[in-house]
Parts: C-alpha cells; structure tokens; sequence
C-alpha cells in the first residue's frame, strides 16, 4: 500500500490568493524575501485577505536567496514572541522553504539543524502552528513538497531537508502572482519545473500518480515556457506553468528525484548559480548518463513529439537556449582554478546528498566529477571521457 502526499488544500487558477480571506485562525506570520511581494502589492492583498478573516499578522521580510540556517533561526524567535497558529511563506521558493524551517524551530526550539538532515528527521509538526504556501515563481513545487533546501553558510552546503511533516496544510496557485516575475526567474524557474517531471518520472521509485503528473506537467512546460518568457502578461501561460511546477511538485513528493539535484545543491551553494540554471545545464547530461540504467526516457520524449532519450535531451538543450539559458556552468564567471579546487568536494557532497539515492542509476564520485566536467566546459556527456583542467 502507498500513500499520496499532497498539500491539505489545494486552490488554483487567477485570483484564489482571495481563498486567504476563508482561513480560520488567530494569528498569522507571513515570511516573505525581498521587495517583490510588497511591490506587485501581492503582500499587501494577502495581509488584507487574513485580517478579513479576523487573523492578526506579523511580517518577517528579507529571506536571502538559498535561505541560511541563521535565518531560519531567527524567523523561528520572532514566531516565538508573537505566538502564530499560522504560518505563511509567501514568495519565491527560498521564503516559503526558510518559512518550513522556521515553523520546525518555532515549534521545537531546541532541535538540531544537523540532525535533521537525514531524511525524515523532522519531528511532528502542528503542535502550534500549521503551513500556507503561496508561490510566486513557477518552479520549485514546494507548496506542495515535504522539502526545503537550506544551505549552511559555514559549510558551504546546501542542505535538502526531507520529511512529510513539511507538506504545507494550504497551497495557493495563483498565477496572477507570478505577472511581476522578471524573465530570467521565469526561465530558471520553469527549467525547474522541467526538471522535477524528468528526475521524479525516472526515479527508482514506482509511481502511478508522479508518472501521470510527470508527463503531464513535461507538456506543459513545453508548451508554454517560451510564451510566459516572452509575454509576462499572459495570465493564460503563467497560471499553465504554476499549474506544471505544482505538478512536478506533487511527482517528485511522492516520487523524489535524481543527481541533477545533487549535482545543483553543491554548485549553488559555492557559487551562488541560480537553481533552475544550474539543473537546465546538468539535465541533458544526466539523461545520457542515466539512459545506460533507465529505459523510461522515450516515454517522456515521445510527450513532445520526440523518439528517444537523445531526442529529449537535444529538446530540453534547445529550450534551454530558447529562453536564453546558459548551456556552461563556466558562463557565470567561474574561473577553471576555482573549479578544478573545489571539485572533489562537490562530487563527495553530490554522492552522500539523500536525492542521489533515488537516482535510477548508481554513480560512483569519479562518473559524477565527469558529468561535472562536461557540464562545467558545456560539453555533451560521453560515457569513460574524463575533462580535466588540461582540456
């Protein structure tokens, strides 16, 4: 018997962020990054919406990019004082995953950052508070996920944090929200969607529900990414790719993923390379690697109109181009020294990061610091070819 995780609640299409004025509570803390949310007036509406409803609300604002443990710490004592029975992370996936964390230390102040980093470590949450996610970036799926990536400075690691304690109670899937979205975050982000319908689709894991969702989300993207790239004010083609990232989401919750994550967390986490660029550039070297083990790739190809694993690896590269994403992890300015002095690291980090153990293929460190190589010099994968720093 298997169980289907997905967000308690689930509303969808333009305009359910009016769902919040529906929310039964007391006290609601809002966690939101930068000054997006405040800016399209996003933040603003949603406080309206839960003081409708009755609700008294406190912001915690200012989540960076690849959220610390320090902050998570520090959102966490902030709920401590005020006492929410409802937490929202409202935002680009970074404030609704510091969000999730947040709520594990508001609840049990005491517990180990360390050793909640083996899946499904997280103790039992809703003892005083439950989960909004509203998601303004089309990518991650979070809100709907038992996940939240967290990187400890110190370290130099980005952490996936696994359990599905941290599947959010309500999701709110409103693409209006994502109008404001700059073109690059589209572009990244809905690279992301992208990748969690390949990675969850091929997984080790045996999924009716994640294989139907994958495909159907993998159109999607196809369909409609170069469209929400180029005209931002199409609602139409931004609610149809929140609607993919929820659907790679919910696949990948209930499926997990593969090594493009693992090898993405490291490199984010040293460089500071977008998330969705760093899995648009390791994916299509990843299916050639995985194409070895996984006969599942001419399923998905054949989604998009295509034939086999080459296919779709060659259609996700011309995507990636189509909106103007980086095809070469040395594009963002990391010099081959810098590269060459931390690539031991990345690969051991990548081999032990818990998405690696749902891979359908098992790699060695050596085979992903090839796969490293190739992506860092934007060079197609070939099985045994080592790239080293005297290409």
């Amino acid at each position: 018997m298997s169980k289907l995780f997905i967000a308690g609640e689930v509303f969808h299409g333009a305009g359910s962020l009016e769902e919040l004025k529906n929310v039964k509570g007391k006290k609601a803390v809002l966690v939101t990054g930068g000054s997006s949310m405040k800016k399209s007036g996003t933040l603003d509406k949603a406080i309206a919406y839960l003081n409708e409803a009755g609700i008294e609300t406190k912001i915690y604002e200012g989540v960076e990019e690849d959220p610390s443990s320090e902050t998570c710490f520090k959102g966490a004592a902030l709920m401590k004082e005020f006492q929410p029975d409802w937490i929202v992370g409202i935002g680009g996936c970074s404030a609704i995953d510091a969000a999730k964390m947040m709520w594990v230390f508001y609840e049990y102040p005491d517990a180990d950052f360390d050793a909640m980093i083996k899946p499904f470590s997280v103790p039992v949450l809703r003892q005083k508070a439950k989960f909004i996610a509203i998601p303004s970036t089309s990518g991650t799926g979070t809100e709907t996920t038992g996940l939240a990536v967290i990187t400890d400075r110190e370290k130099g690691v980005k952490y996936p944090i696994v359990s599905y304690e941290l599947t959010p109670d309500i999701a709110i899937i409103d693409g209006e929200i994502c109008a404001s979205m700059p073109a690059h975050v589209t572009s990244n982000t809905g690279l992301d969607a992208l990748t969690h319908c390949v990675e969850a689709y091929v997984s080790n894991i045996d999924n009716n529900f994640a294989d139907a969702l994958s495909k159907g989300g993998l159109k999607i993207v196809f369909d409609n990414l170069k469209e929400a790239v180029k005209n931002p004010d199409n609602i139409t083609a931004r609610q149809n790719m929140h609607d993919a990232s929820f659907m790679g989401g919910l696949a990948f919750n209930n499926a997990w993923l593969g090594i493009v994550h693992s090898l993405s967390h490291q490199v984010g986490a040293l460089f500071g390379v977008p998330h969705g660029a760093c899995n648009a550039i390791f994916l299509p070297n990843v299916i050639r690697f995985n194409e070895k083990e996984s006969s599942r790739f001419p399923d998905l190809a054949k989604v998009i109109g295509k034939e086999t694993a080459e296919d779709l690896a060659q259609a996700i590269e011309t995507l990636r181009s189509e909106v103007s994403n980086q095809s070469a992890i040395k594009e963002f300015g990391i010099s081959r020294e810098d590269w060459d002095k931390n690539l031991d690291f990345m690969a051991n980090n990548a081999f032990l990061d818990p998405c690696t153990g749902f891979n359908p293929r098992k790699p060695t460190v050596e085979e992903l610091k090839q796969i490293y190589n190739a992506c860092y010099e934007g060079l197609v994968y070939t099985e045994g070819k080592v790239i080293d720093a005297a290409f």
